[in-house]
């Protein structure tokens, strides 16, 4: 056994027998204008993305012109990790199987907010010191709404005494918020990601102002408008034993990628993790970070806000409040947190030409990117929403090939 064998998956020489499909769901190909041979092609890319061994489990669902052309699960939620015994119990994943978002959730507190203000209740470009005054102090009293959902409110990071720098520390709503109002800005309004900070700083503005929890407001306003069983931050109870365990996977993250990764995420790599399969970060609501879906219905999320707003005939956010959540922010430029080029609206993370998170040629592709891992968007050019969900977190790794090539195949196919 080679040193990187024992963050590798193992993958069975046929995968029918770890293949589910929503067969219920799936629409024929040519209902969203595709040929039996591009569904297929775009499935074999996604097996080909299983056998790179990072994942122990893909959940896909692609939608072409509002429709399913794709709803399919690959592995195990849970028993095949790569550092799994042969003999731990293995259990399937399905396309029904719950996953976490991570960062992916940022895309839905983003419109949660942008919501929020069709309503009438805050204004993006007021100062959040306005509704959290305890903000303004530190020299952030110019930072504005708008300016933490494009990752330009100068608080990417924080720093943290050694005996906090620990995941339990996300589970203290209070005290993060605390230690954001307290911290000194560190790239006022320049792009620098902000991984963990702004999601707890937006969603405490909503909940000052209707006196009501996140999960509570999204419930009313997404979840239950779109149908949807899960969509939660954090997960029930009820749901528990059925839920994809998170695994490190992929090539091990060393220096001196493992203290960017620490930096952005707060705590190292591997607790966050670790600590993602635990009763505690279930319990917890972390705003950017810890919602729970199936592929579906991140891909139906999308779907949504891909055709201005409305769902099956009801209109849950105004076109004009799609149209400033997707709208881009600036040029692209060099995140200074993730230290690559990137490109922003307020909320989302957008595509880029000549090739980006979602493919290539994807400018106008708008969605998220969960962990290096997870990744949820909808193409108005190609009229696809999509969503790709793994339980591997790898950050380096010739998975990236793979997944480079699925991405491009879905682009070729829809296009």
């Amino acid at each position: 056994m080679t040193f990187f064998s024992k963050y590798k998956v193992r993958v069975p020489a046929t995968l029918e027998g770890v293949t589910a499909i929503a067969t219920v769901s799936e629409q024929p190909a040519g209902a969203g204008g595709l040929k039996a041979d591009d569904v297929e092609a775009i499935w074999q890319a996604v097996e080909g993305l299983y056998r790179s061994r990072a994942y122990p489990g893909i959940s896909i669902c692609l939608r072409r012109r509002g429709e399913i052309a794709l709803n399919r699960s690959l592995g195990h939620a849970r028993g095949n990790g790569p550092r799994d015994a042969a003999t731990v119990p293995k259990q399937l994943l399905t396309p029904t199987t719950p996953i976490c978002l991570f960062s992916a959730s940022k895309a839905v507190t983003a419109v949660l907010i942008h919501k929020l203000a069709e309503e009438g209740a805050i204004d993006l470009d007021q100062r959040v010191a306005h509704y959290i005054p305890g903000f303004g102090r530190a020299g952030k009293a110019a930072t504005t709404i708008a300016d933490v959902l494009a990752h330009r409110g100068g608080f990417p990071t924080i720093e943290l005494a050694p005996h906090e720098r620990k995941v339990e520390l996300l589970n203290d709503w209070d005290r993060v918020v605390e230690l954001i109002c307290k911290a000194p800005p560190s790239h006022t309004r320049r792009m620098a990601y902000h991984a963990i900070t702004g999601g707890f700083i937006l969603a405490e503005i909503l909940q000052r102002v209707t006196g009501d929890s996140l999960q509570h407001y999204l419930d009313a306003r997404i979840r239950k408008p779109l149908g949807l069983k899960h969509f939660s931050y954090g997960l029930p109870k009820r749901y528990r034993r059925d839920v994809a365990l998170n695994y490190s996977a992929g090539a091990p993250v060393l220096f001196p990628v493992s203290k960017v990764a620490e930096r952005v995420l707060l705590v190292p790599f591997e607790d966050v993790v670790d600590a993602s399969n635990t009763e505690a970060f279930m319990n917890a609501v972390i705003p950017a970070g810890n919602l729970y879906a199936t592929a579906d219905e991140t891909s139906r999320f999308f779907q949504m806000l891909l055709d201005g707003g409305e769902w099956q005939g009801r209109r849950v956010l105004e076109r004009a409040t799609v149209a400033r959540a997707i709208k881009p922010v600036g040029r692209i430029n060099f995140d200074r947190s993730m230290l690559i080029p990137m490109r922003y609206s307020e909320g989302m993370m957008l595509g880029v030409n000549p090739a980006g998170l979602y493919g290539p040629f994807t400018h106008n592709a708008f969605g998220h990117l969960g962990f290096m891992n997870v990744l949820g968007w909808a193409d108005p050019d190609r009229d696809i929403s999509a969503a790709i969900l793994t339980t591997g977190k790898a950050i380096v790794g010739t998975h990236l090939v793979a997944l480079a090539k699925l991405l491009n195949e879905i682009c070729k196919r829809c296009s």
